[in-house]
């Protein structure tokens, strides 16, 4: 299904999103790196109105100055949903943005029906939890298990790429977030957390720590997978995302840690 653009105007910024599908809206934040569109997206398109934003400072939009922290672009989301008149919704947020999606569910419960977290990197370890930077095929080489399937990897321009790591470094707060855990305890939304089994950006054993913490957290690991999930398995997680949206804690995994093979 073809994604068309759109614009909407929120908390002062001018935001741009990807829009495909009808039913239920499931909204994405990105990662660090910026929106990219996958074929798990168009997956979902199937069965929902699946509304991507480019987050304001990423990508081709201005330069970001203002936000300070997580919560602030949180509230910034919050207000862009808003602004397209949807008041209740769906919540995917891909690693730095599976936080600021946390973030968005923990100031509003009321808003959010479930939450997919892919590699979120809310809570990470101590060392070695860097973003990924460098060439483009070292970047890959982070994010994918195996980037030799993916084909010619798009060119980085420097400029988006050095506005986009100062945004990012000031934002992403500890590794750790005190404020953050504490709120996630009470935060009864069902929320389905994923990891690859071969990221080697976030390991895959900090999936065990949202279980630990969020009341209705499940959790699971998509074999053969790195980082960016939804772009090496896209059948697997559009497949999963699917079944837990759909039904929540009855979703078809069993409730205990799961493997999904191919």
């Amino acid at each position: 299904m073809a994604f068309s653009e759109g614009f909407v105007e929120a908390d002062g910024f001018r935001i741009r999103f990807m829009a495909a599908g009808d039913g239920a809206p499931l909204v994405h934040l990105h990662g660090a790196g910026g929106m990219r569109m996958t074929p798990a997206h168009d997956l979902l398109s199937q069965r929902y109105r699946v509304i991507v934003f480019e987050m304001p400072g990423f990508g081709q939009s201005p330069d970001n100055t203002r936000t300070r922290t997580m919560v602030e672009l949180s509230d910034t989301m919050g207000a862009a949903v808003t602004a397209l008149g949807i008041e209740q919704f769906n919540l995917m947020g891909t690693s730095f943005g599976g936080k600021v999606a946390l973030w968005l569910a923990a100031r509003q419960p009321q808003r959010v029906q479930a939450l997919v977290l892919e590699a979120p990197a809310a809570i990470r370890p101590a060392a070695g939890s860097r973003p990924p930077s460098g060439t483009p095929e070292e970047m890959a080489r982070r994010i994918y298990a195996h980037p030799e399937r993916l084909g010619p990897l798009p060119a980085v321009d420097p400029v988006v790429q050095a506005k986009t790591r100062a945004l990012v470094d000031r934002l992403r707060g500890p590794d750790r977030d005190a404020e953050l855990e504490h709120a996630l305890r009470g935060l009864a939304t069902p929320t389905l957390v994923l990891f690859g089994t071969l990221d080697r950006v976030i390991p895959p054993d900090m999936g065990r720590c949202y279980k630990a913490l969020m009341p209705n957290c499940h959790l699971v690991l998509v074999y053969d997978a790195g980082h960016a999930i939804s772009t090496e398995r896209p059948e697997a997680f559009a497949e999963v995302t699917t079944d837990y949206l759909e039904r929540h804690e009855a979703f078809v995994i069993s409730r205990a840690e799961t493997l999904i093979h191919p």
